[in-house]
This record gives C-alpha cells, sequence and structure tokens, in this order.
C-alpha cells in the first residue's frame, strides 16, 4: 500500500508530532511497509489457534473467591485520626 506525503503529514498531525517536510517522504514509505506487512498478517490461517497469554505454557495462580475482613482491622485503625467501637469516626456533614 503507498502512503503518499499529505496522508503522512494528517498522521503526524493526529499523532501529535511534529515532522518536517523533508522527513515526510520517508515517513511515507515507512508507513507503507507497516500497512503491507499488517495485510500479509491478515493472510494467516488462525482457524483453531486457540487465544495465548504467554509464549510459554502457564497456568495463573489461583486463591479461593471468599469474603473475609483482612484481619487487620487493628492496623488500619491504627491510622484514623478518630476510631471507636473498630469503624472511622467522622464528622458529621449533613444536618
Amino acid at each position: 500500500m503507498t502512503i503518499d506525503k499529505a496522508t503522512a503529514a494528517r498522521v503526524a498531525h493526529l499523532a501529535r508530532i511534529r515532522v518536517e517536510d523533508a522527513q515526510l517522504e520517508p515517513l511515507a514509505a515507512d508507513l507503507g511497509k507497516i500497512l503491507d506487512f499488517m495485510e500479509q498478517l491478515g493472510e494467516v490461517d488462525v482457524e483453531g489457534v486457540e487465544p495465548m497469554t504467554s509464549v510459554t505454557p502457564m497456568a495463573l495462580k489461583r486463591r479461593k473467591d471468599e469474603v473475609t475482613d483482612g484481619g487487620i482491622q487493628d492496623k488500619v485503625l491504627a491510622n484514623a485520626p478518630d476510631a471507636r467501637d473498630g469503624f472511622f469516626t467522622v464528622p458529621k456533614v449533613v444536618e
């Protein structure tokens, strides 16, 4: 695919990068090569290929999905300027 200088200038403007006029022709050529490569990738048959999260087989670590109180209530409330009966105490803001 060929990209002209005007399209390269527009892409640079949209990407918010400044490109000198002398650099627009090489930029257009590079963008054309990138689009050609993307077309080649589109021709690859990926039917039946599982999506991957890594190039090496691995299993993600899992934990039980259970609700807990964290077990550190005292440590959390130690940071509070005012705590009563196991809760943060804040000033009343609504009358």
